[in-house]
């Protein structure tokens, strides 16, 4: 198996470890959980779902750390494509994951509260409750914060794709439309949230994440002739 192969297959293996859990973690769990308007339903649902929720918390966990290594296998692999947007690929990357693992505290808090305790008995229950339900609703905000670099690093991985030689140009083109649904969603979460089914309209394309996937890591990539390696400088 080629070296071009070999650090593909790694990177894309690196990615599915990353995002596999993901969809419970941050699209099953809050639906599940938040009871728009009502603390108490909320607190009760938590308090019932304590098992779900820190598995929650490890599929966060999870796709922190291995989204950091996936996106350094992927910076590998496409550094002799073009070192300015794979250094780009790499910063949205390390930005967006310590906003995902700082939110995570949010839940945690969300659990303190909700099975209360002497440390917290200077609260009345509906106090609790309500402390529940907005530390889950800040939890969803910090989802909408990282959504923005889980776009915008899309981006130039699309464009890496596109210009390389050992991927196929439409698997870049899918790459980067994925990421305009996480930007749309961001901008109408936070600026125009009458407007949620406009992102609704977009979400099907962010599965321009699984050609990717999965022609990576059946096919893997060719070797890329040397005509078309670009020497990069070291990350420093």
């Amino acid at each position: 198996m080629n070296a071009i192969k070999q650090r593909a297959r790694c990177a894309v293996i690196l990615y599915l470890l990353a995002n596999i859990a993901m969809p419970f973690a941050l699209l099953y769990l809050p639906s599940h959980l938040i009871v728009r308007g009502d603390a108490t339903a909320t607190a009760d649902r938590l308090r019932d779902s304590i098992g779900l929720v820190r598995a929650g918390i490890a599929a966060e966990l999870n796709n922190g750390i291995f989204m950091v290594l996936a996106a350094l296998a992927f910076y590998r692999l496409f550094k002799p494509v073009s070192y300015t947007h794979a250094r780009a690929m790499l910063v949205l990357v390390l930005l967006g994951v310590p906003i995902s693992l700082f939110n995570i505290l949010n839940t945690v808090a969300a659990l303190i509260f909700a099975r209360g305790g002497s440390s917290l008995a200077a609260f009345a229950l509906q106090q609790l409750d309500a402390f529940v339900l907005l530390f889950l609703r800040l939890h969803n905000y910090g989802v909408v914060l990282a959504g923005i670099f889980w776009g915008l690093w899309l981006f130039p991985f699309g464009i890496l794709a596109m210009r390389s030689s050992f991927i196929p140009w439409w698997i870049g083109l899918c790459m980067f439309l994925a990421g305009v649904p996480y930007v749309v969603s961001v901008f109408i979460s936070l600026a125009a949230p009458q407007f949620d089914y406009i992102a609704d309209w977009l979400s099907p394309l962010m599965a321009g994440e699984i050609p990717m996937t999965v022609w990576l890591l059946v096919w893997g990539a060719k070797d890329q002739p040397k005509r078309h390696m670009v020497p990069a400088p070291a990350l420093t």
